[in-house]
């Protein structure tokens, strides 16, 4: 299981890269259409890049959704604390137990109705066919620019609720048996301290 402990972190920064790519080509484009040199400018205006706005659109729809399950792992969520870390620890460990299940039951609550949204927006169709089953199922709809299915980019609500369903889990457990939650320093680099310490 250790190549979920960065899960989220592969997840945002190939998304990142992959959308900083989208705009930087699509600009690049824009900009380069306005001159007029000969067979280069009909080339580029015969390139419709006009699905480029939607697709990095849906990759940071799906960067906030991993995003999220990365701030309840390394907890840099908000949260108002200060009462509960008054309380006497007995009592403020059930309380966040009690915060950190409940966190989890919603969670697991919108993945679960999440994935029943992409199943009867056209996710249900889609599997039949692809099985060679008969089916009534709606077909789904597309999106205008990039015509890719819609249960598709929906997809990002299941499977992004799932894994912030699975680190508040995570965290609830770890709490259990250490009694920390996990602190976030902004002055840390990961994997700055192990590099110093190789080159010495």
């Amino acid at each position: 299981m250790k190549f979920l402990d960065h899960l989220e972190e592969w997840l945002i920064a190939t998304l990142m890269g992959l959308a900083t790519t989208v705009v930087f080509l699509a600009v690049v484009h824009r900009y380069l259409s306005g001159f007029a040199i000969p067979y280069l400018q009909d080339w580029l205006l015969s390139m419709d890049v006009s699905w480029s706005q939607e697709v990095t659109i849906i990759m940071f729809v799906w960067m906030a959704k991993f995003g999220a399950a990365y701030g309840v792992r390394t907890g840099i969520h908000v949260g108002v604390d200060v009462l509960i870390n008054r309380m006497q620890p007995q009592l403020r460990a059930k309380f966040v137990l009690f915060g950190l299940a409940a966190g989890a039951f919603f969670t697991g609550l919108v993945a679960i109705l999440g994935a029943q949204l992409c199943w009867h927006s056209g996710m249900e169709h889609f599997v039949y066919t692809l099985l060679g089953m008969p089916t009534d199922a709606f077909g789904g709809s597309t999106k205008p620019d990039t015509g890719w299915p819609v249960w598709a980019v929906y997809l990002a609500i299941p499977l992004g609720s799932s894994l912030m369903c699975f680190r508040f889990i995570q965290v609830a457990v770890n709490f259990l048996h250490t009694g920390e939650l996990p602190r976030h320093d902004h002055g840390h680099v990961d994997g700055l301290d192990e590099d110093v310490g190789a080159q010495k």
